[in-house]
């Protein structure tokens, strides 16, 4: 039997399916008299979920990076919600009701609010929230939260995974994952991408096929069941293939990124955080062209001293000992929410007070940052990048920030390199004026993601876009062209920090455009490599 599915990380698995079935959490509305006790069991479950996701996080770092790792900070942050736990605990005194029913009710009730709003991004919570009520329940309970595989190997089936379950899991038993829902661009399709197991999603398998050998083909996004000899045969070929593909990629270490009729392209590491930069060097990036500085603020509880953040960029500087090391500066809201911040909600939180706009409104954010970078910049190859531009003004207005830290910084006698300053190319206002821009700074990065996401005016966070959410359409690939000639035009380079980067089907058309680097997940900096070594005159 097969059955389709998309793939959001290509790979070929082969092996024993085990379904995972999510205990159905009976939870029976019952009258306690004891009202107090039932808001302390309340307590006491939030204070053992929040510490359990505080766990999940630092696994999630080891193994995936900040990146991944961020949902369970935004769990953490649901969980301390005042709305919720108000609701939970009016419940629990105005009917007197046990904690565990009104948990349930209360992550119904938000999630269907979720559910019903018109942001795609709000509706995304929904899930959210079922997942801490479920853990909150589990807690109460005294259930096991974790989810369990069989010692062999297996290829992991589901109806949708959590980002919690997917962390828990022992990554040595797991071949591949594969989920009826969920969407291309969910932090579990996300996670399983940056820990390379092959993952399919919208599958619609049926019947009982736990235990059964399967065939995952990441590529062409199929699950086969039950597969003929002949066809397994097939596949264990091509899983040998790839295999020894993988090899052959670690001999290109040490070689240049250059066509054979000698153009020459930086091939650069997107990070976020320290432990990253083994990663980085492992796989022979040729510096770092995006680190996420947001991810020292998302760890913290409340603002990251400047002291605490020039450690962290000093550490990162001196580790890629000379090796070029973009720092995107402050990149707070959307999806990526600090309570210590203080931020409204907003109806359209990726178009909203976000990014370069709070940094220019709150500058003692900013010029915290600029200085700990500054300082910094002298123990390595530190360039700064600034997210989020609409205008040649904001600009000027960064620019002018910079120079009184500087002036600040040696009337204090405190030393720091020249350092380059470029911006993220983003936004489609950005692009459009890039021949304005380009005299105002060092350099461009472009952000494929949510330059595709705002030209397209599409979510990608929304899975059913999916079909029509296109990052080849035209007018992306046109904006990208017109970016990198506008930039040599004044004399900067030009590099492409979005996930478009590490898309080898358009590594050739991008070093054809002229641009200048690419900077990719670390994993796709040598098969980058590769097809820059293989392109034809």
């Amino acid at each position: 039997m097969i059955y389709g599915g998309k793939p959001v990380f290509s790979g070929i698995a082969i092996g024993k399916i085990t379904v995972l079935k999510k205990d159905n959490q009976c939870v029976k509305r019952t009258h306690v008299e004891n009202v107090e006790e039932e808001l302390k069991r309340i307590d006491a479950a939030k204070a053992k979920a929040v510490a359990q996701l505080q766990e999940l996080y630092q696994k999630a770092v080891q193994e995936v990076g900040e990146s991944g790792a961020m949902i369970f900070e935004v769990h953490q942050m649901m969980l301390e919600d005042q709305d919720y736990l108000d609701s939970i605990t009016n419940m629990i005194s105005s009917q007197q009701i046990n904690a565990e029913y009104a948990v349930a009710a209360t992550g119904d009730n938000f999630a269907e609010m979720f559910a019903g709003m018109d942001d795609d991004y709000m509706k995304a919570r929904a899930a959210d929230v079922k997942d801490i009520s479920e853990r909150l329940i589990s807690v109460l309970q005294g259930r096991d939260t974790s989810a369990q595989v069989e010692d062999e190997a297996a290829i992991i089936v589901a109806e949708d995974l959590a980002p919690s379950e997917t962390v828990q899991l022992d990554k040595s038993k797991v071949l591949a994952f594969v989920t009826r829902f969920g969407s291309s661009n969910s932090h579990t399709a996300i996670l399983a991408r940056t820990m390379n197991i092959p993952a399919l999603i919208s599958v619609e398998y049926s019947g009982d096929i736990d235990g059964r050998m399967a065939i995952v083909d990441g590529f062409a996004g199929k699950l086969i069941v039950d597969p003929e000899e002949k066809v397994l045969k097939e596949y264990e070929e091509r899983s040998r293939q790839e295999q020894e593909k993988r090899r052959l990629l670690q001999e290109l270490k040490g070689k240049e990124n250059v066509t054979k009729d000698g153009r020459r392209i930086n091939i650069f590491a997107n990070i976020g955080n320290v432990s990253d930069v083994a990663s980085v060097l492992q796989n022979d990036a040729g510096g770092i062209g995006l680190f996420r500085s947001e991810f020292i603020y998302l760890e913290k509880d409340t603002f990251p001293t400047e002291e605490e953040q020039f450690q962290v960029y000093k550490t990162v500087a001196e580790n890629m000992a000379g090796k070029k090391v973009i720092i995107r500066t402050l990149d707070i809201g959307a999806d990526k929410q600090v309570d210590y911040f203080g931020l409204d909600k907003e109806e359209n939180p990726a178009m909203g007070y976000r990014a370069i706009r709070i940094c220019l409104k709150q500058t003692d954010i900013f010029k915290t940052q600029l200085r700990a970078l500054f300082r910094a910049s002298v123990y390595g190859t530190i360039s700064i990048m600034y997210p989020m531009i609409i205008s040649v003004q904001e600009v000027r207005q960064i620019k002018a920030i910079a120079e009184e830290v500087r002036k600040e910084l040696a009337e204090e006698g405190i030393p720091f390199a020249d350092v380059e300053q470029g911006i993220m190319i983003e936004t489609p206002a950005a692009a459009m004026i890039s021949d304005l821009l380009a005299r105002e700074v060092d350099f461009f990065s472009i952000g494929t993601n949510d330059l595709t996401q705002y030209t397209l005016a599409i979510d990608r966070q929304n899975a059913r876009l999916d079909d029509i959410y296109d990052s080849h359409h035209e007018a992306v690939l046109r904006m990208i062209r017109m970016v990198v000639e506008n930039a040599h035009r004044e004399g900067i380079w030009a590099g492409i920090c979005g996930e478009l980067g590490a898309d080898t089907t358009l590594t050739e058309e991008f070093v054809n455009m002229g641009v200048d680097e690419l900077s990719v997940t670390p994993s796709m900096v040598l098969p980058v490599r590769k097809i820059v070594r293989e392109m034809q005159g």
